[in-house]
């Protein structure tokens, strides 16, 4: 789970520092505030660790990525060159890490349970990417690779505080090479150092935070009157939730069990999916079937909108059903432990069902250590999530909301304040627009019209 983001000259954001995060954490805002950016940062990372290509520094994208961000010109603060691009980022590990040394196998050199990494990427004379430096710090300790001062093609690696030093083995010295990509260590770093090898380590957690990074656009496909399924196991829903009915499936071949709670019937996914329809009163019934008695690889997705009404094709319904259900699927179907980026998910959802939206994320968090990033415009849902806090169903460290404003030198983040009782105690000016002076406004013109008309 991510815990913390700091990062200097991204897009509109000229710097932020220490951004808490927390297993719900909500980005709120006007239009152009900022918002969608600090995902595209996230979503920039995951596509680097993603790539192939093991000499590119930066994955911008293209119009297939989750972001599409041009070039490192078109991201950097102002558009302004030479520009220098900086980020930091905070994350609990799965189960601790372990440090043994090389010498006694039975001896760890430290124990860390959150890892942090940091890294500074600035461009060249040539307009190539250069990484200045990258920070691995894990139980008090930076292990840092920079460039030297005296030259700016080689690097070095030095660890700090300087209790633990990197040995080099015997034999000529070599400067190192660049960095992988922008995190990782180069294979020369184990050949010249004997006691290295435990950076591959901190490296693999990195890959693993953004590897296991889900992410669901705000736009979804169509439903569709058929769908077809190759038996294969998708690793998300797809930008647009198109995979929803293949990972629903899937789940169904696997016999992947959920759990929503202590006391509470384990269920297939499907029924789990099924019961949150319900209960936020958009149908009665959801299930997916064959098209042909034979069985096949061909499916539709039958709903029933009351207990009286008969089966229909998803198609026949609200578009609300298919814009909701990949968020659902995805809470549900991901891998314990894993960090879903939704953007937008209350388009096309009528208030109750955004407000809630909030008690799936809030249920998915309790009972599948699932972290959910989500940029909003609902004042529905951020009511709910508030309810909830004062109902107890939720602290209110367990979640980190924030507003996103324009300003004449760039984006400004508020952290919202919420206490014990869900209260907002630091409400941003025009959070979701002028509702007192539109009333006031709509009084004084029902007045003035009444006194007009003779009323």
């Amino acid at each position: 789970m991510i815990t913390e983001l700091s990062f200097i000259n991204f897009k509109s954001w000229k710097q932020v520092e220490k951004m808490r995060f927390a297993p719900i954490t909500g980005l709120f805002g006007t239009n152009s505030s900022g918002k969608t950016s600090i995902i595209q940062l996230l979503l920039m990372i995951k596509q680097t660790v993603e790539s192939t290509d093991r000499l590119q520094v930066l994955d911008f994208g293209n119009e297939k990525s989750p972001a599409n961000l041009g070039s490192f010109r078109d991201v950097i603060y102002s558009h302004e060159a030479p520009g220098k691009l900086e980020w930091s980022i905070h994350w609990k590990l799965t189960k601790p890490l372990k440090v043994k040394n090389p010498d006694d196998k039975n001896v760890d050199l430290f124990i860390g349970e959150e890892l942090g990494f940091t890294v500074e990427i600035s461009e060249s004379e040539k307009k190539r990417l250069v990484v200045n430096k990258i920070i691995y710090s894990l139980a008090g300790r930076d292990f840092i690779m920079r460039r030297k001062p005296t030259t700016k093609e080689n690097y070095e690696l030095i660890a700090v505080p300087a209790d633990f030093r990197f040995i080099r083995t015997q034999g000529r010295v070599w400067d190192l090479p660049a960095p992988v990509k922008c995190y990782g260590f180069p294979n020369e770093v184990n050949a010249r150092f004997q006691n290295a090898g435990f950076l591959s380590d901190l490296q693999l957690e990195f890959e693993r935070l953004f590897s296991g990074t889900k992410y669901l656009g705000p736009l979804r496909d169509y439903p569709k009157r058929q769908y077809a399924w190759s038996g294969a196991e998708p690793v998300d829903m797809g930008l647009r939730g198109e995979r929803v009915v293949e990972a629903i499936l899937a789940a169904r071949e696997s016999g992947l069990p959920i759990s929503r709670g202590k006391r509470k019937k384990r269920e297939s996914l499907e029924q789990c999916v099924a019961a949150w329809l319900k209960e936020l009163k958009l149908i009665d019934a959801f299930h997916v079937e064959p098209i042909t008695k034979e069985g096949g690889n061909i499916y539709r997705v039958k709903v029933r909108r009351n207990p009286n009404s008969p089966e229909v094709l998803i198609t026949d319904v609200g578009f609300g059903v298919s814009q909701i259900l990949p968020a659902i699927v995805l809470s549900y179907y991901a891998p314990k432990g894993s960090i879903i980026i939704l953007e937008q998910p209350e388009i096309h959802l009528h208030p109750a069902v955004q407000a809630g939206l909030a008690d799936v994320m809030i249920d998915a968090v309790k009972t599948r250590n699932i972290q959910i990033i989500f940029e909003s415009h609902s004042e529905h849902l951020l009511k709910r999530l508030q309810r909830r806090i004062a109902e107890k169903k939720i602290s209110p460290d367990k979640m980190a909301l924030y507003f996103c404003e324009s300003e004449n030198d760039g984006s400004k983040l508020t952290s919202l304040n919420v206490d014990l009782f869900g209260n907002i105690l630091n409400w941003p000016k025009e959070f979701f627009g002028d509702q007192f002076g539109e009333m006031a406004a709509m009084t004084k013109a029902a007045m003035e019209r009444k006194k007009a008309e003779g009323k």
